[in-house]
């Protein structure tokens, strides 16, 4: 059996924009919770906003605090009733456990569980309001990791909560066979929707982005349309014969990408927003309602883990040629610069503890 040190290293946030390797006590499993050896985890886009303070006292709550989400190792020790896992398993993290009795919980919906934050009534959002996984080992709930088979790497296995987010998505745009389908950024996220959107039998799948990024896209197999040089709603209505797309589903989390995704999906379609505008955004409500469009917000992963873990290890969807850095927890700071900047061809950017 692996001896478990009793410090591990961590990346330490420390305040706004300050942060450090160091020494912090390894946590212990509670009740139906497992302690798993980090074996690799990924900058999601979300990082380096918490790290610059965008949402100061609310993620984190308080400094100093350990962030990091998008995670895979394996099983170290198990705690009391944690059934279903022993130690060697092979497993990937969901960042979201709801507090399990809220209405919300009880119907699945844990991801908007009405206790969030709450540690109290059990609530955890592993990386934001409590410890994640910049770190050698990592406490969390059986119910929010999963076991991963063999054939898919601890570097792929990151990218489980980023597929499940997108699949989730997906399906909350209710795409159906032979429906066009438009997807703006083509981040991680967005070549992900991509490639669930095609899987579930889209007809066309437009990716709206520019450089590196969407020429991965285009590799993919996506009909690619660069914003830099064409205008997206108006080359969308040319490959639509003036309709629109059935569905558009936003990863792009900008002002005009929400309001291009509204004005280019057709009369009773869905637009799907899984970003982050930086700021409000003014819509055609006037439009929306009288042509019965439906706009969905995403958060994270409720119940598609499992889905997406099926389709990652058949090779329906696939990670590898998105993950494009691996770099050492004591090089997280050049890592955040290359994933915050880009650089380099950046997209996927893996951090292994």
């Amino acid at each position: 059996m692996e001896e478990i040190p009793k410090k591990m290293k961590a990346l330490i946030l420390k305040g706004v924009d300050q942060f450090e390797i160091g020494e912090v006590d390894t946590p212990e499993p509670d009740e139906g919770e497992v302690l798993a050896r980090v074996e690799a985890v990924a900058i999601c886009g979300t990082d380096p906003k918490i790290i610059k303070g965008a949402f100061k006292g609310l993620w984190p709550k308080s400094y100093p605090a350990i962030i990091g989400h998008e995670w895979a190792g394996v099983v170290v020790k198990v705690g009391k009733n944690a059934f279903g896992f022993k130690v060697g398993d092979r497993v990937a993290g969901e960042p979201h456990k709801g507090c399990g009795y809220c209405r919300n919980c009880m119907t699945g919906r844990y991801n908007i569980c009405e206790n969030y934050g709450n540690l109290e009534s059990g609530h955890r959002h592993y990386g934001f309001t409590a410890p994640g996984a910049y770190a050698q080992y990592i406490a969390c709930s059986i119910k929010t990791v999963h076991h991963i088979p063999d054939n898919i790497s601890f570097e792929e296995a990151t990218n489980v909560d980023t597929a499940a987010t997108a699949l989730h998505g997906v399906k909350r745009g209710r795409i159906i066979p032979g429906d066009d389908v438009a997807v703006f950024g083509p981040g991680a996220v967005g070549l992900l929707s991509f490639q669930f959107a095609r899987a579930i039998g889209a007809g066309r799948v437009f990716v709206i982005g520019r450089r590196h990024r969407l020429e991965l896209a285009e590799k993919m197999g996506a009909i690619g349309v660069d914003f830099e040089k064409d205008d997206p709603v108006d080359r969308i209505k040319k490959f639509t014969g003036g309709k629109g797309v059935d569905v558009a589903i936003d990863c792009a989390g900008t002002v005009q990408s929400v309001q291009q995704a509204v004005a280019m999906t057709k009369k009773g379609g869905r637009i799907v927003m899984n970003g982050f505008p930086p700021a409000p955004v003014e819509l055609p409500i006037t439009q929306i309602v009288l042509d019965e469009k439906d706009l969905l917000g995403v958060r994270a992963d409720p119940n598609t883990c499992e889905e997406a873990i099926s389709l990652i290890a058949n090779g329906t969807i696939k990670i590898k040629p998105m993950i494009s850095h691996v770099f050492p927890l004591d090089q997280f700071e050049k890592a955040l610069k290359v994933f915050s900047e880009r650089l380099e061809g950046a997209i996927k950017v893996i951090i292994k503890p």
